[in-house]
């Protein structure tokens, strides 16, 4: 889940504020929306477009160098921001593959791999977004961030906790609502949704 990505950003930049706790609010910020940020592709050409499970840790691993030398606002949110990113894109890896219903297993795509021009098979181990074990991950993720933060950010976290829990809830029921949608829309729209959402398993 996208929530899922944001909170476990939000959880490993904490790790690295711990020492800065001054900074502690924009980098989560900064972290959360990193970690939702290559989920923006999801209608154009998803887990390829804006993931990066390689490329990402280069500017990453610069911007994290760069706060050690220069601790400012902007050096902070930048290297949050790209650090959850890279972060995300590499997390896909462990969870489905592409296809609308990812727990039935028929997909060898998790995310593509920009360095060797190849996809990367999905490994399973969150079996698909939106999982009783992806929820727990997400969970898990928050209460370092919660512990650290206060007011409208906590707020936040909390709330993408909860959306978490209702999009686990109903996950399985989504891809029937989605090919019916699919397939009632005028045909000019229908041309731009994406193949899985209008192929009925």
């Amino acid at each position: 889940m996208a929530t899922t990505h944001a909170l476990i950003g939000g959880a490993v930049v904490v790790l690295l504020t711990r020492f800065a706790p001054e900074m502690t609010p924009i980098a989560v910020t900064a972290a959360l929306a990193g970690g939702v940020f290559p989920d923006l592709d999801l209608y154009a050409n998803h887990r390829k477009t804006l993931h990066f499970p390689v490329y990402y840790w280069i500017p990453a691993t610069l911007a994290v160098l760069v706060v050690a030398l220069i601790p400012t606002t902007t050096t902070v949110a930048v290297a949050a921001f790209v650090l959850a990113a890279a972060v995300h894109s590499t997390m896909d890896v462990f969870g489905g593959g592409l296809e609308l219903r990812p727990w039935l297993g028929t997909s060898d795509r998790a995310v593509y791999n920009h360095y060797r021009r190849h996809w990367i098979r999905p490994r399973r181990w969150i079996r698909y977004d939106g999982a009783p074990a992806d929820f727990l991950l997400g969970a898990v993720g928050a209460v370092p961030v919660v512990t650290v933060t206060d007011g409208p950010l906590r707020t936040i976290v909390l709330g993408a906790v909860v959306v978490s829990g209702v999009y686990a809830l109903v996950r399985k029921h989504l891809p029937d609502l989605a090919t019916v949608i699919a397939s009632n829309l005028p045909k000019p729209l229908r041309t731009h949704v994406p193949d899985r959402f209008v192929d009925v398993e």
